[in-house]
Order: structure tokens, then C-alpha cells, then sequence
């Protein structure tokens, strides 16, 4: 079974990045969902891909995968650029653009 250990990115509704210092471990799907002939919902036998695992570390998480015996790949995380700003640039002389309202 293989398995991807990342972290999550913040979702759309945050503007903080509360809630998003964990790893999460992910099972792979194994087989493809199909649609039920009666309902037409989608669905699986396989069960492991409801599973998320959170762990505080990557670490943990790559421990836990060797210890069952799982095969994963782990994802780095993608560092942001954060350019800090104050309102005093608004009146810059660098502006490329003047300031409008």
C-alpha cells in the first residue's frame, strides 16, 4: 500500500495559517471509484483512502509508514514569500504607478 506524507496547505476560508503546522499521512487509492448502479453515488471497496492520519512531525509520520510496512513518498512543503508592506509605500517615489483611489 502506498501512502504520501505531506502538509496541508491553508484552506481558501482562513487568512491565517492557524491549524496547519501538522503532517498528514494519505493512503493511495488502489482501485477507481464506481458509480453506484442504483443511486449513482460513487463508490469504493477500498476503505484506506477515507483514512488521514495527522502526526505533529514528518518524522513521525515516515516512522509510522516503515513500521506497518508502507511505501510513501513524502512531499516537501512550499515555503511562501512573504514581502512585508506598510502603508507608507503607498506614497512611495518607486511606485511603478501612482496611488489612486
Amino acid at each position: 500500500m502506498r501512502a504520501r506524507i505531506y502538509r496541508p496547505a491553508k484552506t481558501a476560508m482562513q487568512s491565517g495559517r492557524a491549524k496547519i503546522e501538522g503532517w498528514v499521512l494519505e493512503f493511495e487509492p488502489e482501485d477507481a471509484a464506481t458509480p453506484d448502479p442504483l443511486m449513482g453515488w460513487n463508490g469504493s471497496a477500498d476503505t484506506d483512502r477515507q483514512v488521514r492520519l495527522r502526526f505533529a512531525t514528518a518524522e513521525d509520520a515516515v516512522a509510522y509508514a516503515e513500521r506497518n510496512g508502507h511505501d510513501y513518498d513524502v512531499v516537501a512543503p512550499k515555503d511562501r514569500k512573504f514581502r512585508p508592506k506598510n502603508y507608507a509605500e503607498n506614497f512611495s517615489s518607486r511606485r511603478r504607478q501612482p496611488w489612486t483611489h
